[in-house]
């Protein structure tokens, strides 16, 4: 009997995939083992072995081909002493998992002929076409509230996007919201502008040409002149990030404390330590220390002093871990990815420092593996290599904190009456209020900087 070789789940948030390349072709012998492809992911291209010995006896989703769903057949393969042209013909008559992903159509090549919304002269006429979606939603209620009819994924993918069921066309059975729907909808296809609200004497207040939250592509296409744009498709890192972040602002309390630190004695602790860095055969230093690698560490060493920041929020209760796993955010082409740093409290700031070039070289060739990204308790976001001295960062849950550094810099500083210069670093602490409240916060972020001006103290 045939063997089907299933679209494998390489996370346990994975639905969809990309079927980047083949590395067995149609009649190739395979052993259990063998790499018989690569599968990419938002986040990472990753390696597929074979379960079962075999031929390969029909290919049936091809190389290229994007968002495969999670255990759809992509191949059949005939097992050890099958005919396999009887196996090729028994998969010839599945259908196949996807067809190859066609690339966007710019809404450019077809311009919208109706004005921008902005130019319509009374809000009369806006109202009439929102009317008409209301009518024509499945299920409406007359108490206002309208029903629509959608599948449990469907309901928590759009949960999970920040979209409004309401607001998203349903193409299953009698209008039902589908998960093919909302991946849809995460792109701005079938997706309705928002419901007006009642009418109000008087002229709209929105300044002329503005662009209102949830436009459509259509309608923001319509502000700007044919041809003096480029229409870029999202790729699947792209439209994770933007979900996921966008989910955290409208989910995640935040608030944000900033505090600076005088990292004098770390600097000279650091050009030490680098200099009595171990050579390799090749004269070579064995490690290099960063000022990033003590950032991680005092993060770690401050979460064990004050253990109830240590945190992730959930509905049944608070999580409080035991060990400190800081996702380091690593900038790669297209996105960004944070590798996390496991019980970052134990390791020395050499260990620390190796790890990290190591994930930031595979994080940049997409070759990390999901749990080396995926949980961890907080991050840190540094970007004080572009020049920025302060800015804010997206808690990513199920953090419940996130640490952004800004550059050091030579500053004046008042001490005993006199100003003197000292090299100073500004830090911004994001918390999840939910989990943690402003005083608990303080204390964090005095523990951080308690550590990385006094660095000795990481060692106690």
């Amino acid at each position: 009997m045939p063997i089907n070789i299933l679209m494998p789940a390489l996370s346990p948030t994975m639905e969809k995939g990309n079927l980047a390349k083949w590395l067995k072709k149609e009649g190739d012998k395979v052993k259990s083992g063998d790499v018989i492809a690569e599968i990419e992911t938002d986040k990472a291209t990753m390696e597929v072995e074979a379960v079962d010995e075999g031929t390969i006896a029909r290919i049936l989703v091809p190389e290229g081909t994007q968002d495969v769903p999670v255990n759809d057949v992509i191949a059949v393969m005939a097992g050890d002493g099958e005919d396999v042209k009887a196996a090729a013909s028994a998969g010839a008559g599945a259908a196949p998992a996807a067809k190859p992903a066609e690339a966007p159509k710019p809404a450019a090549a077809t311009p919208a002929a109706a004005p921008a919304p902005a130019a319509a002269p009374a809000p009369k006429p806006a109202i009439a076409p929102a009317a008409a979606q209301q009518a024509a939603a499945p299920a409406a209620q007359a108490n206002g509230h309208a029903r629509v009819f959608s599948s449990p994924l469907a309901r928590r993918l759009a949960k999970e996007a920040g979209i409004d069921l309401g607001r998203i066309t349903g193409t299953g059975p009698h209008g039902r919201v589908i998960a093919r729907d909302v991946d849809d909808a995460k792109s701005g296809k079938g997706l309705k502008a928002p419901a007006a609200a009642p009418a109000a004497a008087g002229p709209s207040i929105a300044p002329q040409g503005a662009v209102a939250p949830g436009m459509s592509d259509k309608q923001i296409l319509a502000l700007f002149e044919p041809g003096s744009y480029e229409v870029v498709p999202h790729d699947g890192m792209r439209r994770t990030i933007a979900q996921r972040l966008t989910a955290s602002v409208q989910n995640v309390p935040h608030f944000y404390l900033t505090i600076d630190c005088d990292i004098g004695k770390l600097l000279a602790a650091r050009e030490e330590i680098n200099a009595a860095a171990p050579k390799d055969k090749e004269k070579k230093p064995l490690y290099k220390i960063s000022v990033n690698d003590f950032v991680i560490k005092a993060m770690a060493v401050a979460l064990q002093k004050i253990p109830n920041c240590n945190v992730s929020w959930t509905e049944g209760g608070m999580l409080k871990h035991k060990h400190s796993d800081v996702g380091v955010a690593v900038a790669m082409p297209g996105g960004l990815i944070t590798p996390i740093i496991r019980k970052a409290e134990t390791k020395t700031l050499s260990t620390i420092s190796n790890e990290m070039k190591d994930f930031a070289a595979r994080a940049r060739a997409r070759k990390l593996k999901p749990e080396e990204y995926q949980g961890g308790t907080t991050a840190v976001s540094n970007l004080g290599m572009y020049g920025i001295n302060h800015f804010t960062a997206v808690i990513n849950p199920p953090h419940a904190s996130i640490l952004a550094v800004g550059t050091s810099e030579e500053r004046p500083v008042v001490r005993g009456g006199k100003i003197e210069i000292a090299n100073m670093m500004s830090v911004t602490l994001s918390c999840d209020h939910r989990a943690i409240d402003g005083a608990l916060g303080a204390e964090l972020i005095g523990a951080f900087r308690q550590l990385i001006e006094n660095p000795v103290m990481m060692m106690v």
